[in-house]
């Protein structure tokens, strides 16, 4: 597939086709309420950190999303427990003050379907890094969610994230891009995502019964969530790993 990858600052056009591009993320995987307050305003507000791929006929095919924040200040320093979370909410809380930047995190890389397995993924991911690079940044940070954790749901994170291959790379798919573009493992942010929501809530987004009390493999789920019938909620808290990449 022939792709043209543009910054969505230069394509404005695009962003309605950007926000409504089809993805496979499992439906709970969206109900995180920092990602639901936050992520669809990145491309509003922060366009020069999007990365968008255009096919031959100009369809949205890919995107690829960061935001700048500042690490290096009082009470930050090291990459947070909260990963996903806690970077979009100093991003946006540093655009609001006007704090200037000093990191680039990437955030998302997302393929439609149709178009998955062709490599685009880390073509979006190189985008994001070019961006960072141009615009002065000297390393890019990521959240990631490694794609065949949901495999493992019950092998604790720090096992898996430091798995790797005969040639040294890691096992997990996504990580191992990361790792091919020069990312190295810094940490896990072992509280990345939260979804706390009723029952009927998670009947109706999994198809599960959600009727006993303790952990419950859900497809998609890097982890087991965690189901409390007495009380008529249940509890997904998702690992991610820190990858840092230097420019």
């Amino acid at each position: 597939m022939q792709v043209t990858v543009s910054s969505l600052a230069d394509r404005p056009d695009l962003v309605d086709a950007v926000l409504g591009m089809p993805d496979t993320w499992a439906e709970f995987t969206t109900q995180d309420p920092v990602g639901t307050a936050h992520y669809p305003r990145i491309p509003r507000e922060f366009p020069e950190y999007v990365a968008v791929a255009q096919d031959e006929r100009g369809e949205v095919v890919a995107h690829a999303f960061s935001v700048p924040f500042r690490l290096h200040a009082e009470g930050r320093g090291e990459l947070p427990a909260r990963g996903w979370d806690q970077v979009l909410l100093w991003a946006f809380a540093d655009l609001r003050c006007g704090t200037v930047p000093d990191t680039v995190s990437a955030v998302s890389v997302v393929v439609a379907p149709h178009a998955q397995g062709l490599g685009l993924s880390g073509r979006m991911l190189g985008a994001l890094r070019d961006t960072a690079r141009a615009r002065g940044f000297s390393e890019v940070v990521a959240p990631v969610r490694p794609n065949a954790k949901h495999l493992e749901p019950r092998t604790p994170i720090e096992e898996y994230a430091r798995r790797v291959r005969e040639d040294g790379l890691p096992a997990d798919p996504w990580l191992r891009v990361h790792a091919r573009a020069g990312a190295v493992v810094e940490r896990i942010a072992p509280v990345s995502m939260t979804v706390a929501a009723p029952l009927a809530d998670w009947r109706r987004w999994t198809g599960l019964p959600f009727d006993t009390e303790g952990l419950v493999e859900v497809p998609g789920a890097l982890v087991p969530v965690h189901c409390v019938p007495e009380r008529d909620y249940a509890v997904y808290v998702e690992p991610n790993v820190w990858m840092r990449h230097p420019l």
